[in-house]
């Protein structure tokens, strides 16, 4: 989803981080392998992810939506050194796939992967986070902001993908689109939360960053 002319997304991308070795081989073997290769989060998008981890610095990490691992990497660059990330996805057939690039990365042992329904293993996660990382499916985003507040340390963020939606945010909405109506509510509910300060900002199909007051 390129939102600036593609010279100028071109340039952008040229005076930003260099993607790591491992994350480029991941990308091809995913666009080689994987159906929907467009999930990846890619180099630039997954440059910002590692330099807002960093930044943070978190002890813990949710990510919900792992794909084929590229994100959780990216994430995994900026952890406490004795920090944990966990990742949810329902898709089994990736999980083999998403260890074999964990384990062979720097942060293999901190990566704790869990398959099946973020609605019902969030509940049973006994920690909190310093970061979550919202990428999942878009009709339970609202479910899912709910079941992770309370988890969400002061001064923790809630990272959110894929807020602009193709840019149907601002298209008349097709009463039968669950996925654009729930993308605008979470926004809405983002925005209006006294909790956080949020500001979403235009990089690909949109992340928020939310901070928890």
């Amino acid at each position: 989803m390129h939102f600036i002319s593609e010279k100028l997304d071109d340039y952008v991308v040229k005076h930003s981080e260099e993607e790591p070795a491992l994350l480029a081989t991941l990308t091809r073997e995913t666009y080689q392998k994987i159906l929907q290769p467009r999930m990846l989060s890619g180099h630039y998008q997954g440059r910002v992810l590692s330099v807002l981890s960093k930044l943070i610095r978190p002890k813990t990490i949710l990510e919900l939506g792992t794909f084929t691992g590229y994100s959780a990497l990216c994430l995994a660059e900026g952890l406490d050194k004795n920090g944990i990330l966990h990742t949810i996805d329902i898709n089994e057939e990736l999980v083999d796939f998403q260890r074999s690039y964990f384990d062979k990365s720097d942060y293999g042992s901190q990566i704790i992967q869990h398959l099946g329904s973020a609605l019902d293993i969030i509940p049973t996660l006994d920690t909190t986070f310093d970061l979550v990382f919202m990428d999942a499916d878009k009709p339970n985003y609202i479910n899912y902001f709910h079941q992770i507040i309370d988890k969400l340390n002061s001064g923790g963020v809630i990272l959110s993908d894929n807020v602009l939606w193709s840019g149907k945010v601002i298209e008349t909405l097709d009463p039968s689109d669950v996925s654009t109506k729930i993308v605008l509510e979470y926004n809405a509910l983002l925005k209006e939360d006294p909790r956080l300060e949020t500001v979403l900002l235009p990089i690909r199909d949109g992340l928020t960053v939310s901070i928890k007051k």
